[in-house]
């Protein structure tokens, strides 16, 4: 009879714990019987990464300083789909595509590598893009460089990535653009948030100088080098 208890007890405190989230994941393996497939099943499978989603938002929303509902986006719920595509992973709609073709054949520590992949694509999720009233967006370079951001904050950033001040342009996306983010936040201390707080309603190549200006021009002053030249 106590471990009844206990486990009516348990299942009240998840439905709890997910109305408070406010968020429904879902998982669905479309490449079950594919080498990629059977390898999600058996090294990282379903539950561990319906928990990434769940933390990964959670850890997107502290990044981001989206402390209350109306900061964020109004997104009912959050699909993974693992299935047979060309390519490593993409979101649209809500929904995270990842390659069981690229989960297969990676041959580092691929529980590890589709963590930071799913940290990534959640960023997709939860960032502004710039479609508000201007419906200016925000450059595909930045918005890959802020999921990337993220990545990198979760202490998921792959060893292959460029180190600081590598590559061309500031802009450039991804691991770069992470980097330079990186440094512009430890500068000023939420200019990611800030960033992209500002991208909600739109988006211009002002917006990065703007933010400088609104400390007084001491968040960038330090920047040097070709690569962070804005």
């Amino acid at each position: 009879m106590a471990n009844m208890m206990f486990i009516v007890s348990f299942v009240v405190i998840i439905a709890s714990l997910q109305r408070t989230h406010g968020v429904e994941y879902s998982v669905t393996n479309r490449a079950a019987t594919t080498p990629g497939g059977i390898r999600f099943t058996n090294v990282i499978g379903d539950e561990y990464s319906r928990q990434t989603l769940i933390s990964a938002t959670d850890f997107i929303w502290q990044i981001f300083q989206q402390t209350s509902e109306t900061d964020r986006k109004n997104v009912p719920k959050v699909s993974l789909v693992i299935e047979t595509m060309d390519g490593v992973a993409y979101t649209t709609n809500n929904e995270i595509h990842v390659s069981e073709g690229y989960i297969g054949r990676y041959s580092g520590d691929v529980k590890t590598e589709i963590t930071g992949i799913l940290y990534h694509e959640m960023t997709h999720v939860w960032q502004w893009d710039g479609r508000g009233p201007n419906q200016t967006l925000v450059p595909g370079g930045l918005i890959e460089g802020i999921a990337d951001f993220v990545r990198l904050k979760a202490n998921y950033a792959p060893s292959f990535w460029v180190q600081p001040r590598q590559g061309d342009r500031w802009d450039q996306g991804y691991d770069v653009t992470a980097r330079f983010l990186d440094y512009c936040d430890s500068v000023r201390s939420g200019f990611v948030a800030e960033l992209n707080k500002k991208s909600r309603s739109g988006y211009s190549d002002q917006l990065l100088c703007r933010l400088n200006r609104e400390d007084g021009g001491s968040a960038l002053e330090r920047l040097q080098g070709p690569i962070y030249q804005l």
